[in-house]
């Protein structure tokens, strides 16, 4: 896992030297927990903040690191603990039409609880410009985690440049 994530770190900071600066955005979304973890949490909610710079007319890279908070579910007398990511990853984004885009961000993240560990984050999305600085956002996270466990989410979102 440490290897992952030394290998994140180095895209991260490939990402962000090898970009003209295009700009920097920055985001909130919701989630609702799929597969391996939805018996134990109820939703998800996060925040990213994010860099971009232009490759071409139509494709910009960069990075981004956000904060990743999955709330537990009380049922039948267990309680499920909360517990929070810190994805560090970086941003592909390729512009399809002027307003719609696709993308994915890779990377890993960083468990903020002593007794778990992170694993590999991945998170495709798809965009739509609503505004010229603001984007709302559809996409699918999910964190690999020891023991084969993903924990993932569906998530929509607004993104906005700054």
């Amino acid at each position: 896992m440490k290897k992952l994530f030394i290998v994140a770190i180095a895209a991260l900071g490939f990402a962000f030297s090898a970009q003209a600066q295009e700009g920097f955005g920055a985001g909130v979304n919701l989630g609702i927990p799929m597969g391996d973890i939805d018996d134990f949490y109820g939703f998800n909610i996060g925040v990213d903040a994010q860099y971009l710079g232009a490759v071409s007319e139509t494709f910009y890279a960069g990075g981004t690191v956000g904060y990743s908070r999955y709330f537990g579910k009380s049922e039948e007398g267990y309680e499920a603990e909360d517990i929070s990511f810190l994805p560090i990853a970086a941003v592909a984004k390729f512009m399809v039409t002027e307003d719609f885009s696709i993308g994915t961000d890779l990377g890993y993240a960083v468990s903020l609880k002593d007794e778990l560990d992170g694993g590999f984050y991945y998170r495709p999305k798809l965009g739509y410009r609503i505004a010229d600085a603001i984007e709302l956002n559809l996409s699918y996270a999910g964190i690999s985690l020891e023991e084969d466990i993903n924990a993932a989410t569906f998530n929509i979102g607004v993104m906005f440049q700054l």
